[in-house]
């Protein structure tokens, strides 16, 4: 059986700081704290990060990359979906991911609730990702010509539809039979 590796200080600070951030808003995350949960000093902290925005950076970072190689998964274990379920998919999928995971949902939302961490780019370029993974997707399983502009158009709508849904949630629409 393979020795189980120790998280670096880094993933040790990462993780005390997202489960930090799930107990409290980020401008109440103290810095010291996040060491303390990490079983580090203060000082290693902010050598791994220079300070909190830095922290808040590389934590957003983590969690928007999670968030995209979850989707790549979803994408990929949907082999047989038709495009238009494909593309239902990916919606249901970014609504539900993201209302479980604030930092996505603040990143894809603009919302700045209880002081999250504020991505320089804001949900640009997060669509834009999820957006060519899903293409991707398509042109994979042969449901869009490589490189087709409708295809690019059809998830970037389904995305911001999915946004939409995180802004302004309707009623359930029943799924089809």
């Amino acid at each position: 059986m393979p020795e189980a590796t120790m998280p670096t200080a880094r993933e040790s600070l990462l993780d005390a700081a997202s489960a930090a951030l799930e107990r409290e808003s980020w401008a109440e995350v103290r810095m010291v704290r996040v060491a303390a949960g990490a079983g580090v000093s203060r000082q290693t902290l902010y050598n791994e990060f220079g300070d909190k925005a830095g922290l808040a950076e590389a934590l957003l970072r983590r969690r928007l990359d999670a968030f995209v190689r979850a989707l790549e998964v979803r994408l990929h274990r949907a082999s047989r979906a038709s495009r238009d379920e494909l593309l239902e998919l990916l919606g249901e999928w970014i609504v539900r991911a993201a209302r479980s995971d604030r930092l996505v949902h603040a990143t894809l939302t603009g919302c700045r609730c209880d002081g999250l961490p504020v991505p320089p780019d804001g949900a640009a370029t997060l669509v834009g990702r999820v957006r060519d993974r899903a293409v991707e997707a398509l042109e994979r399983r042969g449901n869009a010509p490589i490189g087709d502009p409708g295809a690019a158009r059809r998830c970037e709508t389904a995305v911001r539809l999915a946004v939409s849904q995180l802004v302004a949630p309707g009623a359930a629409v029943p799924r089809r039979s």
